[in-house]
């Protein structure tokens, strides 16, 4: 995934808990400049952003380019049917996130598939070896 060419980032699953990685991740990447997109049918605002009860809840002029997970791996395939049907490059499942099945049909609908890495590790990777 290119980095470059990402500015809006759902994330799945976010926590209102700063202790959560959820929270701390998209706390991250919004220090980093990127737009963050928390989505939790639980919460009404999470990091003083909208939260929104699902991917086809956000209103359709809301680019989003990738879609990071934050959920049980039991729980993704409706998270990429959703991501699928919404136009979005990228699905990204975080450490322990583990779904070949989703990460297959994905793939087959001609999404980026990353699994089982953090974002703001690997962004982090990105910065110190200059691509960013």
């Amino acid at each position: 995934m290119e980095f470059l060419q990402v500015q809006n980032i759902a994330v799945v699953g976010i926590s209102d808990k700063p202790e959560r990685d959820s929270n701390k991740v998209a706390h991250y990447l919004i220090e980093q400049g990127f737009s963050v997109i928390p989505v939790n049918p639980a919460l009404d605002q999470v990091l003083g952003l909208t939260c929104y009860p699902s991917l086809l809840a956000i209103p359709p002029e809301l680019k989003v380019d990738v879609v990071t997970i934050f959920r049980r791996p039991d729980q993704v395939e409706p998270v990429v049917q959703e991501a699928i049907q919404r136009g979005v490059k990228t699905v990204w499942m975080q450490l322990g996130v583990i779904n070949p099945e989703a990460a297959a049909k994905a793939e087959a609908a001609g999404l980026e598939v990353v699994m089982d890495k953090c974002i703001k590790i690997e962004h982090g990777k990105w910065k110190e070896n200059g691509a960013l």
